[in-house]
């Protein structure tokens, strides 16, 4: 017989144990093949913990979708908090850097939490958080006098849009992925965006 592993721990660490098990065995296999037995023996837990977190697969891949992007946003957060608080030339440049470096190093993840998962109606679409921090940015700075964007959102959203489109282009080539070209582009194309003349930054 199995032994599990004493029922003490909080059901947030439950969770997270069973969503990193999911996530393991959806890398590795997909998520079709992934049975959710699989998922909790991974996890070390019994099945009907499962239900006590999750109705469905698709419940945990929205799971590990919510945790992409909480985590990709961060990632850009401590990269722009790195910056000086008037360097908003680097705080941009800081955002396009992290940015396709989040994209990068999780892009099978990616992948498996955005196509795998679709919402049954656009209405159960969220305010998409990347988009909304960076209209913040812009709008930040703009106060600031360090650029001039009419519409910060608009802007925003073809920006992150951009930055998705050129790092799934440049994955779709199926070649190792230069990442510093691709960072310098797309931190000139932001700096053209809010009216800046293009600069280098790392």
């Amino acid at each position: 017989m199995t032994l599990r592993r004493p029922r003490t721990k909080p059901p947030e660490e439950r969770r997270d144990e069973l969503m990193n098990a999911a996530q393991r065995l959806f890398l590795e296999q997909g998520v079709g093949p992934t049975s959710i037995e699989q998922i909790t023996d991974g996890a070390d837990v019994a099945k009907g913990t499962f239900y006590l977190h999750f109705a469905s697969k698709d419940d945990v891949l929205l799971a590990l979708r919510e945790r992409f992007i909480r985590e990709f946003l961060n990632g850009i957060k401590m990269a722009i908090a790195r910056r000086p608080d008037q360097d908003w030339k680097g705080k941009l440049a800081a955002w396009a850097k992290a940015g396709i470096a989040g994209y990068l190093d999780a892009a099978a993840l990616h992948d498996i939490v955005f196509h795998e998962y679709q919402p049954p109606s656009p209405k159960d679409h969220s305010d998409n958080v990347v988009i909304v921090y960076l209209a913040g940015l812009l709008e930040a700075g703009a106060a600031a006098g360090a650029w001039s964007v009419d519409d910060p959102r608009f802007t925003a959203t073809f920006l992150f849009h951009g930055l998705h489109g050129v790092v799934h282009d440049a994955l779709a080539k199926r070649k190792p992925v230069a990442r510093s070209p691709l960072v310098a582009k797309l931190q000139q194309a932001c700096f053209r965006a809010v009216g800046l003349r293009t600069v280098h930054y790392n």
